[in-house]
């Protein structure tokens, strides 16, 4: 007896349904792969062939000129990452946090370092970037009689970008000075971004004067839930900040400094009469804090602060005496002092200078934010400065909205940051970089007459290529390492 064993055949469904799956795809110019998403259209060849036909002798000028810049630039970002590795080597070599925030090129990761809140701002913010960069491309491409293919876009991850697809035939038959043109054009354009977001960040109140005045204060846009700033008597969304103690508050660039400044200066002192502290002279249960500093309130009190003065009638000794004493009652309207000295010369009843007892790095001050009473601030200033944000304009009309101001110059930050990075990036001699292409074009540019064999200048541009891209790479290597892990 003979088995017959029936072989099983593929379901031609699944192949019929993955082959019209993938024809759509190819439609629409589609392309999916894990972590990358591709799109490819020829829609703006006709947008960019009219812009590479407006002025020829002008794209001349304009395309020689980013030229000049792309060649400088690439010798500047390898300077540049230079020193940001040596930099980034200081810093992991030390606990000193300043060290981090000087250096010019940073590595990125949302959620870490950058605020999930203005996630917004920076994917936008480098697509426009991705966007120019490749326009310049396109123009500078067909200016040079080389054919665009087409436009895309891409997300890699969770980083959006933007392509073009040059003819590499045509590409490969132009002179490697045209070729330059064309590969310097992409950082060109991100340079000449940057500088247009500056001059419209530094023109926006100009721009916004009809709508939000400048130079009155700082206004309050969010104040955080719980912070220092937080409470009934605190700060408040829509108030204008115009002194923090004695230092005038005219914008957000005065409130940061005041701030700072009270961080770093001594404590100052009020000029209170002495007949109001004469209930308090009694010498009493002052303590010292483990930081040998003094206090003489309760820990439990809320309104109550401990004062120190020089006892009047024992000047001679510098006898110092503590006292318990209502904070708002005891600053409101006076001035403030370094020494009696100060009092005497400002007041006709005998006053003395009584300053807050307070922890070291502690400091207590008062926010003028009118028509309202003072803020009383007690606590480490920088805290102050992370419970509030706040921006230069203030509206002129009621209906405008607070936040306008602030989303135009956080976006143009992100421009200027972004753009800026994606030109010193790409000018770096790298592989798969736009560095790559403007090296190689370089070399043949300008060694065609010393080094005459041209195997030995792709071997040049190897080896270049290959020191470059090991710099980078170091670059963003320990850049992730500082972010993440540290």
């Amino acid at each position: 007896m003979r088995t017959v064993t029936a072989k099983r055949k593929k379901p031609e469904s699944s192949v019929t349904h993955r082959i019209s799956y993938e024809s759509w795809l190819a439609s629409r110019g589609l392309m999916l792969s894990p972590f990358h998403v591709r799109w490819q259209t020829t829609m703006f060849n006709r947008l960019f062939a009219y812009c590479a036909r407006i002025n020829p002798q002008v794209l001349y000028l304009w395309f020689s000129s980013g030229l000049v810049f792309g060649v400088v630039a690439m010798l500047g970002s390898v300077v540049l990452l230079i020193k940001t590795l040596q930099q980034t080597f200081a810093q992991m070599t030390t606990d000193n946090p300043r060290i981090g925030g000087q250096q010019a090129l940073q590595v990125v990761v949302p959620g870490v370092n950058l605020p999930t809140s203005q996630l917004a701002y920076f994917f936008i913010a480098l697509l426009l970037s991705g966007v120019i960069h490749e326009l310049g491309h396109a123009v500078a491409a067909l200016r040079e009689q080389v054919r665009v293919n087409g436009f895309g876009m891409f997300v890699f991850v969770v980083y959006p970008g933007a392509f073009v697809d040059l003819f590499t035939t045509h590409l490969n038959l132009i002179s490697p000075a045209q070729q330059l043109r064309i590969f310097c054009a992409g950082v060109w354009h991100n340079f000449v971004l940057c500088v247009a977001a500056l001059a419209f960040l530094f023109l926006l109140p100009v721009f916004l004067f009809p709508m939000y005045s400048t130079g009155g204060g700082a206004l309050i846009t969010e104040v955080v839930q719980g912070s220092a700033a937080d409470g009934p008597r605190g700060l408040s969304v829509g108030d204008i900040v115009t002194g923090l103690e004695d230092c005038p508050v005219r914008g957000v660039e005065d409130w940061t400094s005041c701030l700072s400044h009270l961080s770093h200066t001594p404590q100052t002192g009020y000029c209170v009469p002495v007949a109001s502290l004469q209930p308090s002279w009694a010498h009493g249960r002052a303590y010292k804090r483990l930081d040998g500093t003094m206090d003489c309130c309760s820990n439990n009190s809320l309104t109550d602060l401990c004062f120190s003065y020089i006892k009047p009638q024992g000047r001679h000794s510098r006898e110092r005496e503590y006292a318990c004493m209502p904070v708002r009652r005891m600053v409101t309207g006076t001035r403030v002092c370094r020494t009696d000295a100060d009092c005497a010369s400002h007041s006709h009843a005998t006053s003395v200078c009584v300053t807050p007892s307070l922890e070291n790095q502690t400091r207590f001050f008062r926010v003028t934010h009118p028509p309202n009473t003072h803020m009383l601030f007690v606590g480490y200033p920088p805290h102050l400065q992370y419970a509030v944000s706040l921006t230069n304009f203030v509206p002129r009309f009621g209906f405008l909205h607070l936040d306008l101001p602030v989303f135009l110059e956080t976006f143009c930050k992100y421009v200027v940051s972004l753009s800026g990075a994606l030109a010193v990036v790409n000018s770096v001699p790298c592989f798969a970089l736009d560095g790559q292409w403007m090296l190689n074009a370089l070399l043949e540019a300008t060694l065609v007459t010393v080094v005459t064999d041209r195997q030995k200048r792709e071997l040049i541009g190897f080896f270049l290529l290959l020191a470059g891209s090991a710099l980078l790479a170091a670059n963003v290597a320990l850049g992730l390492w500082m972010v993440t892990a540290r």
